[in-house]
């Protein structure tokens, strides 16, 4: 098996110079493949689970500077990146994300010092003025990122608020001194309610689809500083979904749908946890109809609920735990699970426990491992990143973005001074998923013998029938050829085209004599035609 396919090459290379002397076969990548191992993997069918929605990705913070101070070459650059589904010389150009997260800000920007957020990229424009008025003009660098996502082919576009405008807030603030009651004045829920239903309103007048709209972030904690948010009970997280269902319903803005509850933490989702007795076991408080907080009944909330895969995610036992219990309890009431957000916030990850002792690909698998638990054990339909694209500083390498930003200055340069851009590993990981896993697609059946922390995968089928993709995960120093065989789909498998993401390679599509092959520390998405 080891020269199989350095036989194979050299064969091809043989025959290419007695055909024809004039034609020099220089292959993309060394002849000399190895495999170390081979398995074999059932695809099957058959067996069938949840039906993705989309892969997105936030346009917080710095996007919005970015989108303002940057030159076009660089906006453009970052925005095909993140949107662009066009492959070029089996090269992709970006990720195609289908979900385009919008930070909707309560106005601290405006505020600059005296909102008592010193990072400046942590604060938010607001739409609403003091008087009532409204400024369309505000958030316009994060505007140019949504316009962009549209012209690229994104369709799903998704509101979230970490803060009342300030003008509503009990301090005055974006952030609270309410401890884990809503930072927002009693009589006014309905005006907050108004406000995001107004800018929904407007941007689906621009022609946006606004899918979804979410009033609350991370209501588990208190945020009491360094950035937009603040602490909700359970009870005033019904009570505005009551007040913007109504609004929704006002303004006829019958496609958009809310989106609940950002739980901080996954275990936020079936069990108080340490977030107090007026937080946290949301699925229950809001989609039980014995509950007082029950909310499963309006007509803009969907059978969807939301969480960050945050804290949750260090061992591959810790993220199957957490995550089987997500996916019980989402399934008791027949609900979808969205992963709204996700960055590695801490140390201590298994396989990369020490930042500056990792690479930027250890960090990648580790994501990558977040992302299969998210899937095959959560049964998430919709996969996001928090940030796009962040400086990268303190030694955290690729722990916040997608896309590294360096500002003139150098990683601790003004954001506002233009600079350049990176595709981080991130970046093409995801997009071994958002690239090819489109909407529509229905996760399958796919057992791996013997499977471990290692080595993983899943399969999709497209709504179609036409088109079977399989992303596998090789953690392993290992090369790993794959035999897949194929049960349940009642068709006949053509050729496939194999995508590479490694140390190396950035999401690279693999020549002929190289396909099947798995290298080491790599991400590999294997896109079948079905006839």
């Amino acid at each position: 098996m080891k020269n199989r396919y350095l036989l194979l090459a050299l064969s091809c290379m043989a025959a290419f110079s007695a055909c024809k002397d004039e034609v020099a076969f220089t292959p993309d990548y060394p002849l000399n493949v190895v495999v170390d191992s081979t398995l074999t993997v059932k695809i099957d069918a058959s067996q069938t689970y949840q039906t993705i929605d989309g892969f997105g990705a936030s346009g917080a913070w710095t996007l919005d500077y970015i989108g303002k101070y940057w030159s076009t070459s660089n906006k453009e650059g970052i925005a095909k990146a993140l949107f662009s589904s066009e492959i070029k010389d089996g090269q992709p150009q970006g990720i195609g994300l289908s979900q385009w997260r919008f930070n909707v800000g309560g106005g601290t920007a405006e505020q600059g010092d005296a909102s008592e957020i010193e990072d400046k990229t942590r604060r938010g424009e607001c739409f609403l003025n003091a008087n009532g008025s409204y400024t369309w003009n505000k958030s316009i660098g994060q505007q140019y990122f949504m316009e962009k996502a549209k012209e690229y082919g994104c369709d799903q576009f998704i509101l979230f608020a970490g803060t009342p405008p300030v003008y509503y807030t009990k301090n005055g603030k974006g952030w609270s001194s309410s401890g884990e009651s809503a930072n927002l004045k009693d009589d006014c829920y309905d005006d907050y309610a108004d406000f995001l239903a107004t800018v929904a309103q407007h941007f689906t007048d621009e022609g946006y689809n606004i899918s979804l709209i979410s009033p609350v972030n991370e209501p588990e904690f208190d945020w009491t500083g360094g950035q937009e948010g603040s602490g909700w009970r359970n009870s005033e997280v019904a009570r505005i979904a009551r007040e913007l269902d109504a609004k929704l319903t006002e303004k006829g803005l019958s496609n958009t749908k809310m989106l609940l509850a950002e739980a901080a933490k996954w275990y936020f989702l079936y069990e108080r946890g340490d977030a107090g007795n007026n937080r946290g076991d949301v699925i229950r408080e809001y989609f039980d109809p014995s509950s007082s907080n029950y909310i499963g009944n309006l007509e803009h909330m969907p059978n969807i609920i939301c969480g960050h895969s945050y804290w949750t995610d260090m061992t591959w036992n810790t993220l199957y735990d957490y995550r089987s219990k997500v996916h019980e309890a989402a399934k008791k009431y027949d609900l979808k699970v969205y992963q709204t957000e996700w960055s590695m916030m801490t140390e201590g990850y298994e396989d990369c426990p020490v930042y500056d002792e990792s690479s930027y690909m250890d960090i990648s698998l580790a994501m990558a491992k977040v992302m299969y638990h998210d899937l095959a054990t959560a049964n998430v339909s919709s996969w996001s990143y928090w940030t796009a694209a962040s400086q990268e500083q303190y030694s955290q390498k690729n722990r916040f973005y997608l896309i590294r930003l360096i500002p003139a200055g150098g990683d601790y340069g003004d954001i506002e001074e233009d600079g350049t851009f990176s595709a981080g590993k991130n970046l093409w990981v995801l997009g071994n998923y958002s690239l090819f896993v489109r909407p529509g697609y229905q996760r399958i059946g796919l057992t791996v013998p013997d499977q471990n922390n290692q080595f993983f995968g899943t399969a999709y089928l497209s709504p179609e029938k036409d088109k079977l993709v399989i992303v596998y995960t090789n953690c392993t120093q290992k090369s790993i050829q794959i035999e897949n065989t194929f049960e349940g789909l009642g068709k006949e498998v053509g050729d496939y085209e194999q995508y590479t993401t490694s140390a190396s390679k950035d999401l690279r599509k693999e020549p002929d004599y190289q396909k099947g092959l798995i290298p080491a520390r790599s991400v590999s998405t294997f896109v079948y035609t079905l006839k």
